[in-house]
């Protein structure tokens, strides 16, 4: 989807500072960071919110999990901790309509968010 911005980072057309990428994901730092690490992690391939993923998508998932984790230990919070957020919809305050995961960390979350 040439549209989705982020499609177009996928495909290098907008830049971003890149974290983490394999084969079907890609992770960046957000732009409007809400903690000292804040990276999204995406599927490459277009979906445009969780409720778009099928049975058919368990090992993207699983992999976009395994990214987050990944990302997390790339910027040092794996042992101190940090939270995923997947945002879905307008109420939950998606604002990009492509599936992301935000990796938050670096400082103490509080409870309950939002």
């Amino acid at each position: 989807m040439s549209e989705c911005l982020f499609c177009q980072i996928v495909e290098k057309k907008i830049s971003a500072k890149l974290v983490q990428e394999d084969e079907h994901t890609l992770a960046f730092d957000d732009i409007n960071p809400q903690a000292p690490v804040h990276t999204l992690v995406i599927p490459k391939r277009h979906v445009s919110a969780l409720q778009d993923l099928g049975m058919g998508d368990d090992l993207l998932l699983a992999r976009l999990l395994i990214s987050c984790t990944k990302v997390a230990a790339l910027k040092g919070v794996r042992e101190s901790g940090y939270r995923l957020v997947a945002n879905t919809g307008r109420d939950a305050g998606q604002t990009v309509s492509h599936l992301h995961f935000h990796v938050l960390g670096g400082r103490h979350m509080a409870w309950p968010p939002g």
